[in-house]
């Protein structure tokens, strides 16, 4: 069988800047939502651990660079952190912040790297979190702001952009259940965070074709929805979910409407959308970034808003994050946005798995055999989607470094190269080694 990846498949891995970074404060950078939230013990389910080193990316950027390219990355998915670049998240620019994403994108290029940007992944200037943050209307101007001095700055030098990343996860765990930062717990702030963030995506993407000449995009979480049997409850059940999940965001920014279930989800919290909020998420994209870690077995339950629970799966492999292996729901969920969306062309741009990895390598070696084996039966499940005629342009892996994993600190490890967090040294796992050779050979060595 020949190989379905195209000769240009860009190959990569992706990052967050607060996951990464470090020194989150230094050189006039304003705080983030996620430094208050990963100080304050109240919040923090992994108490102690912050962003404050993590993997000290601020300071060792030229050598991660540089191991980039000894794997023989394609492309380099990153986000930037809002508050180093505007410390008031509006307002007076910091040039050495600015900088700091000015000198990655350079070394990036002089290195045969692609940079691929995301506006937002997460970590919202602390100073407009004291204005309402995503609660707050005049945030889609504040985020559109915010974009034009990165496309004013960087455009032509990075020719992919992201707008937000998972803004189901914005406002699931940060507005509705409090696990991840701002740490609120309201089911009337979700529906009202979920707009604004689509309010300003799209302003950011106007803001964009005002400047920008080259793809800008929005990264959804995915996750098929299977119903547990075929009960009218979990049918029900499942379509909920899918609803709320997967079809929250990718509805109003391509259709420009909203799930009819998410006023039975909501329920005296839901509002209807305005005509001009619609139109202004339903902004032309050049590209949907699909982010996909597992599936859900779907049946009706109890659980608040949605009465979706997931039905454990007795023979599966699951992650350290209790997310079923199953690479079949990438390409189906893959398939699935082909056939709803119009076809659009596709970045997968987050793909991986936490397991075990012991804290320090052993005589710089890292055996990762579960690992492995998940990126072998996920890439495939991409070729496989190729092969049945999805437009996959990239695969951009989670993650290429061990790093803080939000709430979870560092207790759980997605990267395919190892940090010691003691001493910072990066160790390639077996997974990067696999993953090298994927890259050399554009997929050909998986079979």
């Amino acid at each position: 069988m020949s190989n379905p990846f195209p000769d240009d498949f860009l190959w990569g891995c992706a990052t967050a800047a607060y996951q990464i970074e470090g020194s989150p404060l230094a050189d006039g950078a304003g705080a983030s939502i996620w430094q208050r939230f990963s100080h304050d013990p109240r919040l923090m389910a992994a108490k102690g651990d912050t962003g404050d080193v993590a993997c000290d990316h601020y300071n060792r950027m030229a050598d991660d660079v540089a191991l980039m390219k000894r794997l023989g990355l394609k492309a380099y998915r990153f986000s930037v952190a809002w508050g180093r670049v505007l410390p008031d998240g509006i307002g007076q620019v910091n040039e050495a912040g600015l900088g700091f994403y000015e000198r990655l994108v350079d070394t990036l290029l002089a290195n045969g790297i692609e940079p691929l940007c995301t506006l937002y992944h997460w970590d919202l200037p602390a100073a407009l979190d004291d204005r309402g943050g995503w609660l707050n209307r005049d945030s889609a101007d504040w985020f559109a702001d915010y974009g034009r001095v990165l496309f004013e700055r960087l455009d032509g030098r990075v020719t992919k952009w992201v707008t937000l990343n998972e803004p189901w996860v914005v406002t699931d765990g940060g507005y509705l259940h409090g696990a991840l930062a701002p740490g609120h717990r309201n089911v009337f702030e979700a529906p009202i965070a979920s707009r604004n963030l689509m309010r300003a995506h799209g302003a950011a993407v106007k803001a964009y074709r005002e400047i920008g000449k080259h793809e800008i995009g929005l990264v959804v979480n995915l996750e098929p929805k299977y119903p547990a049997s075929d009960s009218p409850e979990d049918q029900a059940a499942t379509a909920r979910a899918a609803a709320y999940m997967n079809r929250q965001y990718l509805d109003p920014a391509i259709h420009g409407t909203n799930p009819a279930e998410l006023a039975d989800i909501f329920g005296d919290a839901w509002v209807d959308w305005s005509a001009e909020d619609l139109a202004l998420a339903e902004q032309p994209i050049d590209f949907v970034g699909v982010n996909y870690y597992t599936r859900n077995v779907t049946k009706a339950d109890d659980s608040f808003p949605v009465r979706a629970g997931m039905v454990v799966q007795p023979q599966a492999t699951y992650t350290t994050t209790g997310w079923e292996v199953f690479g079949q729901g990438l390409t189906d969920v893959l398939l699935w946005v082909k056939d709803k969306y119009g076809d659009p062309a596709i970045y997968i741009t987050e793909n991986g798995a936490a397991f075990y990895d012991p804290p320090a390598a052993s005589q710089g070696r890292v055996e990762d055999p579960l690992r492995a084996a998940y990126l072998r039966e996920h890439i495939t499940a991409v070729g496989k989607a190729i092969e049945q005629g999805a437009r996959i342009k990239g695969y951009m892996l989670w993650s290429l470094f061990d790093n803080l994993e939000w709430s979870l600190g560092y207790s759980k490890r997605f990267g395919i190269v190892h940090v010691n967090f003691e001493t910072q040294e990066r160790t390639f796992k077996d997974s990067a080694k696999l993953y090298s050779e994927v890259i050399a050979t554009n997929g050909a060595c998986l079979g």
